[in-house]
């Protein structure tokens, strides 16, 4: 049984890292490598119980994403190839921070009874386990492994992979389709190569320089680029250097500086960034005034509803009627992004709150769904009834439809994947970057946090756009925003650590930093401020 495992009298089991308390964020559990074993090997028993619950695969991928290479992680995958559901979060949290072999138990009846778990025929239950490049990541597998075989429930081992490519073989396994890396590249080259061969020009783009990070990235899209045809790419921080130190698509997104790595000449092309297990994707180049220019997940986003909207106009016009398509983004997103999508494409623009799983179960809900955040993490989702609709067509516009479809990973950001759709977008489009640039201006803005007493303190409603807790200090927003020309901003409580993030956004970079700098102070006098308030926007 899982608690007499001879995995649960050791590190691997009943025995949490002293000094850390175990949080789930948005997929799972990351931390210092050395402090994770106890709580790998109880997310191994808690997917084999997920399993077991639903008789379907489920999966398990030790990494730390973007964090720095001593620190690892677990990101857990439901039965559909998605993030593992929201309902279960509370028994990974619980069964993580449960002191001992007791308080294991006790999570674990619990969840039997609750979620009605039986014991014995477990149908096709299985745990798919796949890693990043990281030193720790197969001592933590064996952890994971421990956990699953506790239950008697099967392991899959699947080695070296991107976050995505774990999540598509999941996805896979549940669909009775081939679970081999192979399938999987197959099909977004497939895609992708059909796309290029229905273009009716040819329109030759400089290669794409790809900053992979030195992760797991580089060994696949090195795999995924041997089979495209028309698509050149070159590849940088390949391995050599340290996973995520100074290169990835976090560290460029965030600090708006080239990567380590690359050359100020190489920066002047066309250049992209992936983050360590590759689910991120951000584009970048020098511009003329000597600034680093963005291709962000709203410029992504952007790119991919110009394109879709093209081929839904080339569909018969009851299906153009039939057809839902929207974006979804969170408060987060530039509001210059937002108007565009809105005035410009005439498209429907849900906002949800910040988290990628809010995101795609909005995506969900439309024909075609696009979302990205602006770290560049996101997807294009396609409803099967839509898909139907497109292969019973048959037509030149269905089958370019169905040609992106294949490209695009339909279960979560890929970076892999979103530089196969941007690269074939922008060559069929014959755009260059001053050209996808030219679509809109970002509205400036500025990012400021305050250290409070307690975060809890601060509530929030209309997807984080409003704050209802503490009284007044929604009024005092309003009134602070009311003063700068295009202001918009929000405050929302961090969701790890005592502080609340303030996003400001106005027509000129100096006004959008008076604007957070005023806000920070307002929250910082209502909201129970700990220390000095921000004093500048530095």
């Amino acid at each position: 049984t899982f608690l007499s495992c001879k995995h649960a009298d050791k590190s691997a089991g009943t025995h949490v890292a002293l000094g850390w308390t175990p949080s789930y964020g948005t997929a799972g559990f990351r931390a210092n490598s050395a402090w994770l074993p106890s709580t790998v090997f109880r997310c191994g028993g808690l997917m084999a119980l997920r399993a077991m619950q639903t008789g379907k695969a489920t999966g398990i991928v030790i990494t730390a994403s973007h964090n720095p290479e001593q620190d690892n992680g677990v990101k857990l995958i439901d039965p559909n190839g998605g993030m593992m559901d929201m309902e279960w979060e509370k028994y990974a949290n619980d069964l993580a921070k449960a002191k001992d072999s007791q308080g294991m138990s006790t999570c674990i009846r619990k969840l039997f009874k609750e979620e009605g778990v039986l014991l014995g025929n477990h149908g096709k239950a299985c745990v798919y386990i796949a890693r990043d490049t990281r030193p720790s990541g197969e001592e933590l597998v064996k952890a994971a492994v421990a956990g699953v075989t506790a239950f008697s429930v099967q392991v899959c081992r699947l080695g070296i992979l991107t976050t995505p490519q774990a999540h598509f073989i999941v996805q896979s396994a549940n669909m009775g389709r081939s679970t081999s890396e192979k399938t999987y590249f197959e099909q977004l080259t497939s895609g992708a190569n059909g796309l290029i061969e229905d273009r009716s020009t040819r329109t030759e783009m400089e290669p794409l320089l790809v900053d992979c990070a030195n992760g797991v990235g580089a060994l696949k899209l090195k795999e995924l680029m041997e089979g495209l045809a028309g698509i050149s790419v070159r590849l940088c921080n390949v391995g050599h250097g340290a996973l995520n130190h100074l290169v990835g698509a976090d560290y460029v997104q965030k600090e708006r500086v080239i990567p380590l790595g690359m050359s100020e000449e190489d920066a002047q092309g066309r250049c992209a960034s992936i983050d360590g297990d590759a689910d991120r994707l951000v584009y970048f180049t020098r511009a003329a005034n000597g600034k680093l220019e963005l291709f962000d997940g709203d410029k992504i986003a952007t790119l991919a509803a110009i394109f879709i909207k093209d081929l839904i106009a080339e569909l018969p016009p009851v299906l153009q009627r039939e057809s839902s398509v929207g974006v979804v983004q969170t408060a987060y997103a530039n509001g210059a992004s937002t108007h565009f999508m809105k005035e410009s494409l005439s498209l429907d623009v849900a906002l949800t709150p910040t988290g990628v799983k809010h995101l795609h179960a909005t995506a969900e809900q439309y024909d075609i769904g696009i979302y990205f955040e602006a770290n560049g993490h996101g997807t294009v989702l396609f409803s099967s009834n839509f898909i139907s609709k497109m292969k019973q067509l048959g037509t030149s516009p269905a089958r370019k439809i169905l040609h992106l479809y294949s490209i695009i990973n339909q279960t979560v950001g890929d970076a892999l994947s979103g530089i196969l759709m941007v690269e074939i977008i922008l060559m069929l489009k014959g755009w260059s970057l001053r050209d996808w640039s030219a679509v809109y201006e970002d509205l400036p803005s500025r990012q400021l946090k305050v250290k409070v007493e307690d975060r809890t303190r601060i509530l929030t409603s209309c997807a984080e756009t409003r704050c209802i807790s503490p009284p007044g200090l929604q009024e005092e927003i309003d009134k602070i925003v009311a003063q700068v020309e295009r202001g918009r901003a929000f405050v929302r409580p961090s969701g790890t650590e005592d502080v609340v993030r303030i996003y400001a956004e106005a027509s000129d970079q100096k006004s959008a930093d008076w604007l957070a700098l005023k806000i920070a102070h307002a929250t910082h006098h209502l909201a129970g401020g700990v220390g000095p308030p921000p004093s500048c926007c530095s």
